[in-house]
């Protein structure tokens, strides 16, 4: 009887951790200054930009595509609050594969350098897939590592003219 009284309280204990994990979640979430990264309701399209969180896998019928935000490969930016000599830059990782087509993962770059393989931007199916925010920048305590699962991007996806490669390496 003894034994049954003290596994039913662990038991208890567990859960009751577990929903003030949850409430601490929720909480972290709501906080922070509203913009159209943070706005869950606004994560689908907003201006041309379409808004994907870390993980996230989407099917986009106007482009016959499905598009996945892997992750950050690199993320190398200024953390907020300190001065640096370069700006750094954030790789993402976005995997792509078009109704008919084998999956392919673009690295779409924050700032265009050729010379270290940076793109901005690349082509897939007659399409130009275009990086246009990596959310949130670092911070001066936590570095990029403590951002792992939060970030969020917007790309843009606009027809190509004339597109003679499906995509660039």
């Amino acid at each position: 009887m003894f034994h049954k009284a003290i596994i039913f309280s662990l038991g208890l204990l567990t859960l009751a951790g577990c929903n003030a994990q949850k409430k601490t979640k929720t909480s972290e979430q709501t906080s922070g200054t509203p913009s159209p990264m943070n706005d869950t309701k606004n994560s689908k399209q907003q201006g041309g930009i379409i808004y994907f969180n870390q993980g996230e896998n989407r099917f986009l019928k106007d482009y016959e595509m499905n598009v996945t935000f892997k992750g950050i490969s690199e993320d190398s930016r200024c953390p907020e609050g300190v001065n640096c000599i370069w700006a750094g830059v954030a790789v993402a990782e976005i995997e792509v594969m078009g109704t008919y087509s084998r999956p392919v993962v673009l690295s779409l770059a924050t700032t265009e350098n050729a010379g270290r393989n940076f793109h901005q931007s690349q082509e897939f199916n007659g399409y130009t897939i275009s990086l246009q925010e990596v959310t949130p920048f670092p911070k001066a305590d936590g570095g990029a590592k403590a951002l792992e699962g939060k970030y969020k991007v917007g790309i843009t996806i606009k027809k190509t003219e004339g597109s003679g490669d499906s995509t660039r390496k």
